[in-house]
């Protein structure tokens, strides 16, 4: 792994953690056994790391959102896209600690605002193809319900139930929407 991509890590793991705010950009350097001026150079700021991290996460949410929509019904294709949700889910959860962390911290939100809106708009762009396919009246109310409640999903595992029933939850939520 190169510099760059350890540096990458390492921000990625102690924001995760500790939050961007409460990270010092000392500590990444540490961490990392880096200079400040390596990490200006490759980033600019702390900003600059941040949205490079944050652009890096947009690019496992758009893999995760990649579905074959020719040779699927669009039940197959919700289930596809459950299917890998739930297992990024359970084998990355600084990825999702990341993520919800940043969305919900004011001064993170301001750094990230427009990639925030651009990926919050493919999202909701992708998840209407298929729901546009099961319902085109109901499509754009069913696919903000459909994030929104996988969010809620995602934030009780991250952050409020140890013992979150996260696959049996995964069965019912296929049923629920799968099988519109």
């Amino acid at each position: 792994m190169d510099k760059r991509e350890q540096i990458i890590e390492i921000a990625t793991k102690l924001f995760s953690e500790r939050g961007y705010e409460n990270t010092a950009l000392s500590l990444v350097c540490e961490k990392a056994n880096v200079s400040k001026g390596l990490i200006s150079h490759h980033f600019k700021s702390k900003d600059g790391l941040l949205r490079e991290i944050f652009l890096k996460t947009t690019q496992l949410i758009v893999e995760i959102n990649r579905v074959d929509k020719e040779n699927q019904t669009p039940s197959e294709q919700l289930i596809e896209l459950l299917d890998s949700l739930f297992s990024k889910l359970a084998s990355d959860k600084l990825f999702f600690q990341f993520n919800l962390n940043v969305m919900v911290q004011p001064n993170t939100r301001k750094v990230l605002d427009d990639l925030i809106k651009e990926r919050s708009s493919f999202i909701l762009k992708k998840t209407k193809e298929i729901f546009d396919k099961i319902d085109i009246e109901n499509s754009l109310v069913m696919s903000h319900m459909f994030i929104a409640e996988l969010d809620g999903i995602a934030l009780n595992y991250l952050g409020i139930y140890e013992d979150f029933p996260l696959q049996q939850i995964k069965k019912e939520i296929i049923k629920k929407y799968a099988l519109l």
